[in-house]
């Protein structure tokens, strides 16, 4: 009867060892379950964060792409020129500002100018001045007769006598405005006549030596394959012709050696 007492009370004890095992185990994975949820809720805010960063530059970078196409669209509708009339503008807003800044010293702006001058760069001015009318070729008949307009004007060399006398002569008539007639009424000099005669023959004369475009012969002999033999030909020909004219002619007759 003992040992069946004791076997009933050790069943019915064992019940209560299970359960406490059971609680201890589910107090081990509160802390864990914890510890996940707050690392889940942390990767989501880090990654609100940088969808929130995203989204910022992401408008930021709309608003810059906006501006630009409106300066774009401001730069389209302005001249051609415009960036060159702006520094043109610009640069003299500053000659400007520096002469009165030398007026208020009491200086000189052209003095205080050289003395920021480089010597490369004065030496480059020096050589552009003594260039006089260089000749950048023929762009169009507009610019060649600008040219020569030019040169004629800067020949012209004013007689001061002659001046005094026809002012003396005509008085304010020498001055014609819109109501004036003069058609007719000047008579040119015998010396005037006799230089602009010169001038024209000397015109007449330069133009002779202008080289121009030969027109193409269709007579002639035909000793080339394209167009740059062609001129290597004409170029041998011009320097060596009269040297190998015999052999030529004894080829064309066959009774070369």
């Amino acid at each position: 009867m003992a040992a069946a007492a004791v076997s009933e009370l050790s069943g019915l004890g064992a019940p209560d060892a299970d359960v406490g095992g059971s609680s201890g185990s589910e107090d081990e994975a509160r802390p864990g379950a914890a510890a996940a949820a707050a690392a889940a809720a942390q990767k989501r805010e880090e990654r609100l964060r940088r969808f929130r960063e995203l989204h910022l530059k992401r408008n930021e970078a709309r608003k810059l792409n906006h501006q630009e196409v409106v300066e774009e669209d401001k730069r389209l509708k302005l001249p051609p020129n415009w960036e060159a009339k702006k520094a043109r503008l610009e640069w003299e807003l500053k000659v400007e500002e520096k002469k009165r800044e030398c007026a208020a010293r009491g200086e000189d702006y052209e003095r205080v100018k050289l003395l920021e001058i480089s010597a490369e760069d004065a030496e480059r001015w020096e050589r552009k001045k003594k260039r006089k009318n260089p000749d950048l070729g023929f762009s169009d008949y507009a610019a060649a007769q600008l040219r020569q307009y030019q040169r004629l004007t800067r020949q012209i060399k004013p007689d001061l006598e002659e001046y005094e006398k026809l002012k003396e002569q005509y008085g304010e008539a020498l001055y014609p405005t819109s109501d004036s007639l003069l058609h007719g009424t000047h008579v040119p000099t015998k010396e005037g006549v006799d230089r602009m005669v010169a001038d024209l023959e000397k015109q007449i004369e330069k133009r002779e030596k202008y080289s121009r475009r030969r027109p193409y012969n269709d007579d002639a002999d035909i000793d080339y394959i394209n167009e740059r033999n062609a001129k290597f030909n004409k170029k041998a020909e011009r320097f060596y012709g009269k040297y190998t004219a015999e052999i030529k002619q004894n080829l064309e007759r066959g009774t070369a050696v």
